[in-house]
């Protein structure tokens, strides 16, 4: 190890289909020292179809700040590291943000392999307006706070953005029923996978289709903004 300070690289790995890994992601998680992975069982399987054999280390939303100073610290030490995500880009909606801040404020270089997310192809496939949209997360869990959530949607003239989990699923589309009935709504499941599924309707239609089926897989729910002309009706 020289004196220089390594790399941290974030690294997009496939949301499903393994055939959207890059050239360029395969042959940097194969010429780091170290990779982080949210779930190294999960990467594990990745790194074995491509023979990536770099060995692997746990960072996740419970250890982030018992092991970033050791990270940082081998990093400055001159080793290079690459971060990945179960699944799409890292530092969205999972501990990678924790990481990026503490490498630029020791000053270590951070740089990125760009590749597969859902929120993209979840927009582009609802049909909806693209020039202008939201990504807000993972909705609130409680009740109280996704009723506000969903609220502030109202007047929105934007597109939204939101990664459901299957256990959310039907509480997320019961409130949009309820909150704003008439608005489009598409629900992208298992993107990029064998049962890749997108369902395009009112909130209502959407809160009906899925209300009796056992909601598995990843969801990407995708609501779509006021429209000019309503907007202008209601305020006249």
């Amino acid at each position: 190890m020289g004196e220089t300070p390594g790399t941290l690289t974030l690294v997009a790995t496939p949301i499903g289909n393994l055939g959207d890994m890059t050239y360029r992601a395969v042959e940097t998680l194969r010429n780091v020292d170290l990779i982080l992975a949210e779930d190294t069982r999960h990467s594990r399987r990745l790194m074995s179809h491509y023979e990536i054999a770099t060995p692997l280390m746990s960072y996740h939303d419970h250890n982030e700040t018992r092991v970033t100073p050791s990270i940082i610290e081998r990093l400055q030490r001159g080793e290079n590291i690459a971060l990945v995500t179960d699944a799409g880009t890292p530092g969205i909606s999972d501990p990678g943000f924790y990481l990026v801040r503490a490498a630029l404020d020791a000053g270590i270089t951070v740089t990125m392999v760009p590749g597969a997310n859902a929120v993209l192809p979840a927009l582009v496939l609802s049909g909806f307006p693209s020039e202008v949209f939201v990504f807000a997360g993972f909705p609130p869990r409680k009740s109280g706070a996704l009723a506000r959530t969903i609220d502030s949607l109202a007047d929105d003239p934007r597109t939204t953005i939101f990664y459901v989990s299957p256990h959310q699923l039907h509480k997320v589309l019961d409130a949009l029923a309820e909150k704003l009935p008439d608005r489009s709504v598409a629900v992208a499941r298992e993107l990029t996978k064998v049962h890749e599924e997108v369902a395009r309707g009112s909130a209502v239609e959407m809160r009906d289709r899925f209300a009796s089926a056992n909601a598995r897989g990843e969801f990407v729910v995708v609501v779509k903004g006021i429209g000019r002309q309503r907007r202008a009706d209601e305020q006249s």
